[in-house]
C-alpha cells in the first residue's frame, strides 16, 4: 500500500535558481542618500542579474578602472587623451584643471606623491618627481589616498566608460551613485540617447536622516562625523533628489522606483530578538528585484539563492 504524498507541499518555496541573465543594452541607475546601501544593493543585483562587477560602475570602481584600463588598453588610453584631455603625457601642474586650489593640494601631498613616484618610474629618474605628476598619475594616486580628483574627470571618465561599453557585449550595466545633481542627469541622459542605450530602470534607495546617522555611526569611516553626515543629507536633499525627479520627468515615473532601504530582519534566539543584517539586505534586493519587473516566485528564487 503507497502512502499518499502530503497535499500542503509548497513547491513555489523549494524553488531555487541559482541564476538569471538580463540580455540586451541597458543601464540599471541606483540613487540615494549616504550611508543607504547602495553597493550592497548594486552588488547583489550582479551576483542575481550575472552582471560582471567591471559593469558595475561606481564612481569608485570608475577611475580605479580609468587608470587600469589606460595602462592596458592603448586605445582606451588615446580616447582619454584626444577626447576628454586626460592623459599620462600631461602634467598635473600644467593641465587645463590646474586651479589654483589643485595646485596647493598637489603640493601639500608632494612628499608622498615621491613614494608613490618611486616605485612607478624608472630608477634613475631625478629631481623633484612630485612636480612632474602626470594626469593619470594623479588620478590613481587620488583614488588610492581618497581624494577628490577635478569635477571636468567625473563626467568624462563615465562618459568614456559607457562609450566603451556600448562597444561590447549586449549586456546591462549598473551605474551605482551616479548621477548626484541636475546637470548631471542631464549629462548622462545625452550620453545614454547618444550611445543608444535605453534606461531600465532608477532605483531610488530611501533611509530617514535618523537611519542614515545610526547606519554611519556602524560603519565607523573617519569622515563620518555627525556634521559631515549632516552635510551629506543636506547635499541628498537639495541636490540628488531634483536629479531623480528629473529623471522621472524625462524617462517616465513608470522607470523610476523607490526602494525603502530599511527594512530589517530579526531572529528570535534565547527569548532576544537579534538583527541580521543578511536576510535585512534580501528584503531590500527582493523589492528591488520585484521593482525592474521579475516575478513573486521568481525573485524570491533568486534571493534564496543568494543564502546557499
Amino acid at each position: 500500500m503507497h502512502s499518499k504524498p502530503p497535499s500542503n507541499v509548497d513547491i513555489e518555496s523549494r524553488l531555487v535558481i541559482p541564476r538569471a541573465e538580463i540580455r540586451g543594452k541597458g543601464a540599471f541607475i541606483l540613487t540615494g542618500p549616504s550611508s543607504c546601501g547602495k553597493g550592497e544593493l548594486a552588488q547583489a543585483l550582479c551576483d542575481a542579474l550575472s552582471i560582471p562587477q567591471e559593469r558595475w560602475l561606481s564612481m569608485g570602481n570608475i577611475l580605479r578602472h580609468s587608470f587600469e584600463h589606460a595602462k592596458e588598453y592603448p586605445d582606451f588610453a588615446k580616447t582619454l587623451q584626444s577626447k576628454y584631455g586626460i592623459s599620462d603625457a600631461t602634467p598635473i601642474l600644467e593641465c587645463e584643471d590646474a586651479t589654483e586650489e589643485l595646485v596647493t593640494k598637489v603640493g601639500v601631498h608632494r612628499e608622498a606623491l615621491e613614494g608613490f613616484l618611486k616605485d612607478r618610474r624608472p630608477a634613475d629618474s631625478a629631481g623633484e618627481n612630485w612636480r612632474t605628476t602626470s594626469q593619470l598619475e594623479w588620478l590613481e594616486y587620488c583614488t588610492i589616498n581618497g581624494l577628490l580628483v577635478p569635477n571636468r574627470w567625473t563626467q568624462a571618465l563615465i562618459e568614456a566608460h559607457i562609450e566603451l561599453f556600448a562597444t561590447e557585449v549586449d549586456q546591462p550595466f549598473i551605474v551605482d551613485g551616479y548621477p548626484r545633481t541636475k546637470a548631471a542627469a542631464m549629462h548622462l541622459l545625452e550620453v545614454f540617447k547618444r550611445n543608444e542605450i535605453p534606461v531600465l530602470k532608477v532605483l531610488h534607495l530611501s533611509i530617514s536622516k535618523q537611519q542614515m546617522l545610526r547606519r554611519a555611526g556602524k560603519r565607523q569611516r573617519m569622515d563620518d562625523n555627525n556634521q559631515a553626515l549632516l552635510k551629506r543629507y543636506e547635499f541628498y536633499v537639495e541636490s540628488v533628489q531634483p536629479s531623480v525627479d528629473y529623471l522621472k520627468d524625462e524617462v517616465g515615473s513608470d522607470k523610476v522606483a523607490l526602494i525603502d532601504a530599511h527594512q530589517p530582519h530579526y531572529d528570535l534566539v534565547g527569548g532576544e530578538k537579534v538583527f541580521n543584517l543578511d536576510r535585512s539586505i534580501n528584503n531590500v534586493v527582493y523589492a528591488a528585484l520585484i521593482s525592474i519587473g521579475l516575478s513573486n516566485v521568481l525573485a524570491r528564487s533568486l534571493v534564496a539563492s543568494r543564502q546557499h
